[in-house]
């Protein structure tokens, strides 16, 4: 028997607009409204409504259809913010009971690496957040970007987890599969589900390259693909972000007529259905204990965190923004203490990777800048006028005491 475990990600961040250092002491907006809406609703028409719109027809279709969702905390307050009709098909489809919704930092950052007590206040934050809007409380994370590793399993662990996903990368499995459940081995409670980046990345890069050797990608040769497993294998993890479905993979591409016919296909194989990641951790004991000491991600060829921290420029901007944590916390400041919080969204910092060759194209996707410099200009003046600001705080306070 073999499990096919659908997960999406779902998050748009707030991108910061180019902020001048002519601006600094004296503007204090730092965001992007104009272009974050229009972002926003362009995805919202080629994505999320019409992707929902499928996912509902499936699961209303196939009774053995599962799916599972984890949404950043900026991606639900920009739905709230802007156009509620899309918070409200999320929604539809979790109420028919077969969605299950994970948990991860509220601002899509990259906490766990600078701070252990800011990563845990995301996430409280997060289940806060899905609890007022799905009335869900999930059980299984997922951090920011599949970033993983044996000190954030026993992190997770302790805060009430059962299970976490991360990427199933060669380098750490070696010759074993990860169609199988693992244990950490530092949280012998908690389960691992890796993602199965070879069919994962099959749809969600590789469906519209017509260089690619397996080009065109029709839902019977993928579901094929699945019932191969079938005797070497439990689960097939298929990770991916929910902008795959219209935006990465265009609607004249086939993708949607890909997915609507995949379910059937799968199920062609009698000993072939669909879990949620819950589901899964239910179900399957591990297969083997996995020591994962130096941190993975599911970004680009490397699986390493270099889209991110690679170079001396993002290095630099995320030391200063996390040394800031004390003196931001202390002023009780809410405006304050939410602008550094959406600074911390780690698309920041990929918009100033250098890397080129394979990557690139990705790296330029969704980038308000030009430049990686440019990227790391902006925010560090943005970071100059926070800096201000404590000040200022620190200065009306003492007023307020005399």
């Amino acid at each position: 028997m073999v499990s096919v475990c659908f997960y999406f990600q779902v998050h748009q961040p707030y991108r910061l607009r180019r902020y001048s250092i002519f601006e600094i002491g004296g503007n204090h907006n730092y965001f992007n409204h104009e272009r974050n809406k229009k972002e926003l609703f362009k995805i919202v028409e080629k994505c999320y409504l019409p992707t929902n719109h499928l996912m509902l027809e499936l699961l209303n279709r196939y009774p053995e259809m599962k799916l599972a969702y984890s949404f950043s905390g900026s991606i639900l307050d920009q739905f709230e913010e802007h156009d509620k009709s899309v918070l409200n098909s999320f929604k539809k489809l979790v109420d028919t009971g077969r969605v299950e919704i994970l948990d991860e930092t509220y601002h899509h950052s990259l906490a766990w690496i600078y701070s252990k007590n800011e990563f845990k206040n995301q996430i409280l934050l997060h289940r806060e957040k899905v609890k007022q809007l799905f009335g869900a409380s999930p059980n299984v994370f997922r951090n920011t970007e599949l970033i993983y590793n044996n000190e954030l399993a026993n992190f997770v662990q302790g805060m009430g987890y059962k299970g976490i996903l991360a990427e199933g990368a060669d380098h750490i499995l070696g010759w074993r599969s990860p169609n199988f459940l693992y244990t950490p081995k530092t949280a012998p409670k908690l389960k691992l589900l890796l993602k199965n980046y070879r069919l994962s990345d099959d749809i969600a890069f590789r469906f519209s390259e017509k260089s690619w050797k397996e080009w065109p990608l029709t839902a019977d040769k993928f579901g094929n693909w699945v019932s191969a497993i079938n005797g070497n294998g439990n689960v097939v993890n298929l990770f991916m972000d929910y902008e795959t479905f219209g935006e990465h993979q265009w609607a004249d591409t086939g993708i949607f007529e890909f997915m609507r016919h995949l379910p059937g296909e799968i199920l062609k194989h009698r000993d072939n259905d669909f879990v949620t990641p819950s589901e899964a951790i239910d179900r399957y004991s591990p297969m083997a204990e996995l020591d994962i000491h130096n941190l993975i991600s599911w970004a680009d060829i490397e699986r390493d965190l270099s889209a991110w921290m690679g170079n001396k420029i993002q290095q630099t901007a995320l030391a200063e923004l996390y040394r800031m944590e004390p003196e931001i916390l202390a002023t009780n400041n809410p405006e304050l203490i939410e602008d550094w919080r959406k600074l911390q969204t780690s698309d920041h910092f990929y918009y100033m990777c250098t890397k080129w060759f394979a990557d690139g194209d990705v790296h330029k996707y969704f980038n308000p800048y030009d430049s990686p410099y440019e990227a790391f200009i902006s925010f560090m003046n943005v970071l100059n006028d926070l800096k201000i600001r404590i000040k200022e705080n620190k200065v009306i306070e003492k007023e307020l005491v005399a």
